[in-house]
C-alpha cells in the first residue's frame, strides 16, 4: 500500500470546479437529436446496493440502500439531490423532515419535460413526496443549470425560495395544481461588458445562487453572480401580503470569486449576529450589526468552500480539505487525517476535495463528508475517518444525518441511505495489495 500526500494541480480549485461541472452541464446542452438515456454504469456500483422502497432490511443488514422515490424521469443525474434544507423554525423538533431540490435536465428529455423538483421526506430521506415542479420558465438548462441551485424553506414548509440561472423565486405549493411562483427582484446584467464573458445579454437576470432565511421567515439574504467576478448580495424583508421587498445591497464582499455556500452563525435565531459566506477562494464573516466584513482566519489559499456546518462551530468542506473550528472566526485545516483520495492508486492524504460536511446535532462526535472520491464518516470528532466503500465509485455532493444515525448521501450516481454507525455495521477502509 502506498501512502502519500497529493500535490495541488496547477489549475487550482476554480479551474477544477469548471472541469467538474462540465459533464453535468453538457448533459443539458447536448442537441436533442443526439439524446440517449444516460445513467451511471451498473458496474460502478457495489453488488451490496439495494433499491426497493423499504430500506429497513437493507440498513439492518448493513447494505447500502438506493433511494428510488424522488420525482422525475430518473435519467442522468435526475436522482441527484443538489441541496437539502430543513425547517428553520426552532419549534420544529423533527429533524427527520427535510426537503430536497433535484434537477431533471437530462438531454434524453424534451425541453418541456425538463424540470426542477422540490420534494419532502418525513423519514430522513428514505422516501420522498413531490411538493412542487418548476418548468423551464424558471431555469435555463443551456448554461449550467442543475449544478449549484439554492433552496431555503419557510417556517413550517409553507413556501420555498429557489435560486436558478434566471434569478430567485418564491414557490408556494398548491393542492392538486401548479405551484404559485413569484419572482424576487434581483440585479440584471448591465449594459457595460462584464469582467468575464458570460452567456447572457444585458437586461437578463443575474444568476442567483446562495440563499438564507431567518428562522422567523421575515428576512432573507440572497447572493447573485456566477463566474463573472462580480458577486452581489442583497437583503429582503417580507411584507404582510407575503411579497419580498428588497432592502438594498449588503456592503461589497471583499472578493471577486463566486459565492458557493452561506450560513448564519445560529440558524435557529430570528436575529443572527453573523453571516458566514464561502466563496471560490476563502470564507468571509459579516457582522450583521456593524455590517463589516472580515476574513475567517486559518483557511488556505485557493480553497473553494463548497459547504459548511455551524453545529459546534464552523466546519468547512473545501476544495483542498476540511476545516474544524478553533475559536470565534478561526478554523484549522485537518492535516492528520488520511482519507483514501485516489482509490485507483491507493493514495491517501488530507487533500480531500470535499463538497459537504454534516455534523450530527445530537451526537456531534459523528460527522459525514462527501467528496470527489466518495463518502467518509467519523464518530470520534474527526480523529479517525472511514470511507464507505460499498457506494458506487462516483463523486458525492450532499449528505444529511438522521436522528437514528442513518445517513442520506447523494451524487451523480444517485441517492443512497447508509447505516455506518450501527453496532452491527463496522465498515473499514479497504486497501488493495500491490
Amino acid at each position: 500500500m502506498a501512502i502519500m500526500h497529493t500535490r495541488r494541480r496547477p489549475f487550482g480549485c476554480r479551474g477544477l470546479l469548471l472541469l467538474l461541472l462540465t459533464p453535468l452541464a453538457s448533459s443539458a446542452q447536448a442537441p436533442q437529436s443526439h439524446s440517449a438515456p444516460e445513467k451511471p454504469s451498473e458496474s460502478s456500483a457495489s453488488s451490496t446496493v439495494q433499491s426497493d422502497d423499504d430500506p429497513t432490511d437493507d440498513l439492518e443488514s448493513c447494505r447500502v440502500h438506493r433511494v428510488t422515490s424522488l420525482p422525475g424521469s430518473h435519467q442522468f443525474a435526475g436522482d441527484y439531490i443538489e441541496t437539502l434544507a430543513s425547517d428553520p423554525d426552532p419549534a420544529a423538533n423533527d429533524t427527520d423532515v427535510i426537503w430536497a431540490l433535484t434537477a431533471d435536465l437530462s438531454n434524453a428529455l424534451r425541453p418541456w419535460e425538463q424540470a426542477l423538483y422540490i420534494s419532502k421526506s418525513t423519514n430522513g430521506g428514505a422516501t420522498w413526496a413531490q411538493v412542487a415542479r418548476l418548468d423551464s420558465r424558471y431555469f435555463d438548462a443551456k448554461i449550467g443549470e442543475g449544478i449549484r441551485n439554492g433552496l431555503s424553506v419557510a417556517p413550517g414548509g409553507s413556501y420555498f425560495i429557489v435560486t436558478t440561472q434566471r434569478g430567485a423565486f418564491q414557490v408556494t405549493p398548491q393542492p392538486a395544481s401548479q405551484p404559485l411562483v413569484k419572482v424576487i427582484t434581483g440585479p440584471r446584467v448591465p449594459d457595460s461588458p462584464p469582467k468575464l464573458p458570460i452567456a447572457k445579454k444585458p437586461g437578463d437576470p443575474v444568476r442567483a445562487n446562495v440563499v438564507q432565511m431567518t428562522s422567523d421567515g421575515n428576512h432573507l439574504i440572497l447572493g447573485y453572480g456566477y463566474f463573472d467576478r462580480d458577486p452581489q448580495m442583497f437583503t429582503y424583508h417580507r411584507e404582510k401580503d407575503g411579497s419580498w421587498v428588497q432592502d438594498g445591497p449588503l456592503p461589497p464582499i471583499p472578493t471577486e470569486m463566486d459565492l458557493l455556500s452561506m450560513q448564519f452563525d445560529e440558524v435557529k435565531r430570528a436575529d443572527p449576529r453573523f453571516l458566514y459566506v464561502g466563496t471560490g477562494d476563502q470564507v468571509y464573516l459579516l457582522n450583521l450589526k456593524s455590517m463589516r466584513w472580515s476574513r475567517v482566519d486559518g483557511v488556505g489559499p485557493d480553497s473553494a468552500i463548497h459547504g459548511m456546518s455551524v453545529v459546534g462551530g464552523l466546519h468547512l468542506a473545501a476544495c483542498w480539505g476540511i476545516y474544524y473550528p478553533t475559536g470565534p472566526g478561526m478554523v484549522r485545516r485537518v492535516t492528520d487525517a488520511h482519507f483514501l483520495i485516489h482509490p485507483t492508486s491507493d493514495e491517501a492524504g488530507s487533500n480531500l476535495r470535499a463538497y459537504s460536511i454534516d455534523v450530527d446535532p445530537t451526537r456531534p462526535n459523528r460527522e459525514v463528508v462527501t467528496s470527489l472520491t466518495g463518502v467518509y464518516v467519523t464518530q470520534d470528532r474527526g480523529e479517525t475517518w472511514r470511507r464507505i466503500n460499498d457506494l458506487p465509485q462516483e463523486e458525492f455532493r450532499t449528505a444529511h444525518i438522521s436522528s437514528d444515525g442513518t445517513i442520506l448521501v447523494s451524487g451523480i450516481a444517485g441517492t443512497f441511505l447508509i447505516n455506518p454507525f450501527s453496532d452491527a455495521c463496522s465498515p473499514q477502509l479497504k486497501f488493495r495489495k500491490k
